[in-house]
């Protein structure tokens, strides 16, 4: 019996691999996006939180033309937050800005995706809205850079 779900069931690093993609799509989720996900969300579980939202610090490093020697660029403003869900589940949410709302919901939603239960759901009713939505601003943002570049070429005056 317990063969028949080992095969569906993910590896600790196939496992790790998911989350940290979850929590980074989390992370780049607008405020708005994360309240009509959780306004939608039917069966809201009990959350209780367990830290945060906190607001904190964290040094941005730089490099000039990608490859030289590391700066420090400057300070970023961070959210974070912990929460626990009635059945257990406990989330985890860093987010640039200070959005203590979406940190909040994101760490909600770290929970949710954790459990096998609520998995699927997540990934397909917030998870992949939001990589359609970074996905179709990276095709815009390319098409932009396209319609600006120049082809240089060099023409042959006969045969001098």
């Amino acid at each position: 019996m317990g063969n028949e779900n080992s095969s569906a069931t993910p590896t600790s690093g196939e496992a790790d691999f998911g989350r940290k993609a979850a929590m980074a799509l989390l992370a780049q989720a607008t405020v708005q996006e994360m309240k009509d996900f959780w306004a939608h969300w039917a069966n809201k579980p009990q959350v209780e939180t367990l830290r945060g939202p906190e607001t904190g610090l964290v040094m941005m490093r730089g490099r000039i033309g990608g490859g030289g020697a590391p700066f420090n660029l400057g300070e970023a403003t961070v959210m974070r937050a912990t929460v626990r869900l009635g059945d257990g589940a406990v989330g985890h949410a860093y987010a640039l800005g200070r959005s203590s709302e979406k940190v909040r919901l994101a760490a909600i939603f770290d929970a949710l995706w954790q459990e096998p239960a609520y998995r699927q759901t997540v990934e397909e009713t917030v998870l992949a809205p939001i990589a359609q939505r970074l996905n179709d601003n990276l095709e815009d943002r390319r098409a932009e850079t396209a319609a600006t570049k120049v082809d240089f070429f060099t023409m042959v005056r006969g045969d001098n």
